[in-house]
């Protein structure tokens, strides 16, 4: 007699759990000096990683630049990565996004030109971000996101996924710095319970 059929939802879920070990285990054996390891987690994650990068760089050339940097942060840093503290994207992500910011405070010109002046931009290829398909961690996060008050998840959504600095954030908003970090540290110790839970 056949066993039922599984949930979609279940099999997703299990699918997500698989590509996590996968990651997990890559991670590890790169913090070995794993080179083989290191091209798997190259594969599975350089997507990704890209998208981060060029969503908060804006260039390509730049983002692909940066890209190469938190390559070699990860091949260093491998090692220091803990299982139990982080997800293995969400600490690659981090790295990311921590390397493109400093790649944006570097740039020492800014644009002088009105965004409506400027000429149009000439490749219309869609960003590598926009064309991945979500997993079940990223539904998740997004379901925890909206989960919180708005101007907590306005403030994360901006400061992680745009590269704007808690500074920025306050001076938009009108508030000062300390209230801002502050929003946004309540609102990732909320997002952390939501995830885990």
């Amino acid at each position: 007699m056949d066993s039922a059929p599984r949930h979609p939802a279940s099999a997703v879920a299990e699918t997500a759990d698989a590509a996590r070990v996968r990651l997990v285990e890559a991670l590890i054996r790169t913090g070995e000096e794993d080179r083989a390891a290191f091209r798997d987690l190259y594969s599975l994650t350089s997507a990704k990683l890209f998208g981060i990068c060029y969503r908060i760089c804006g260039e390509r050339q730049a983002a692909e630049d940066v890209l190469h940097d938190v390559y070699l942060t990860i091949w260093k840093r491998a090692g220091a990565y803990e299982p139990a503290r982080a997800s293995p994207i969400t600490w690659l992500a981090t790295i990311a996004r921590n390397r493109a910011i400093d790649w944006q405070r570097a740039q020492t010109v800014r644009r002088s030109t009105p965004i409506e002046d400027a000429p149009p931009i000439l490749d219309t290829a869609p960003l590598v971000s926009e064309t991945m398909l979500e997993d079940e961690a990223s539904h998740q996060l997004h379901a925890c996101l909206d989960s919180l008050e708005e101007r907590q998840r306005a403030a994360i959504r901006t400061a992680f996924f745009d590269g704007v600095t808690y500074a920025e954030l306050a001076e938009r908003e009108a508030v000062p710095l300390g209230t801002m970090k502050s929003w946004v540290r309540r609102g990732l110790a909320r997002l952390k319970a939501c995830l885990e839970g």
